[in-house]
């Protein structure tokens, strides 16, 4: 049971990127997803959540407006559709499950993640 975030890469400042997170051996469906980063040296901080019920979404403050997230349960697949992006985006994304999205803490299913690079 474990989630795959991929789809990440190097892009320039201002461009666009579009990560999926994909689960293998259960279903997404009855699962809020969240979305994880972690910079060098930094801690690792929430990124965007994704309810089960309801499709509702919820960011962090640095990212709302430029980031959004989806789900497409007839894939069992989550994305990060991430826009504008900034050399301070820059860190491994991960993804995992929750029973809802009410806090960034009790996630698990964590699985590898997937390197974006914001550069010029």
């Amino acid at each position: 049971v474990q989630l795959q975030a991929y789809g990440g890469g190097l892009v320039q400042p201002g461009g666009s990127l579009r990560l999926s997170c994909a689960a293998s051996g259960f279903t997404l469906d009855y699962y809020a997803i969240g979305w994880f980063r972690q910079a060098p040296g930094k801690e690792r901080e929430g990124v965007s959540c994704i309810s089960s019920s309801d499709g509702s979404t919820y960011y962090a403050d640095s990212v709302k407006g430029r980031f959004t997230t989806s789900r497409d349960n007839a894939k069992n697949t989550v994305y990060l559709q991430m826009h504008s992006l900034k050399p301070e985006d820059t860190a491994v994304y991960y993804c995992a499950t929750a029973l809802r999205c009410n806090s960034w803490y009790g996630f698990g299913s964590w699985g590898q993640g997937t390197q974006v690079t914001v550069s010029s």
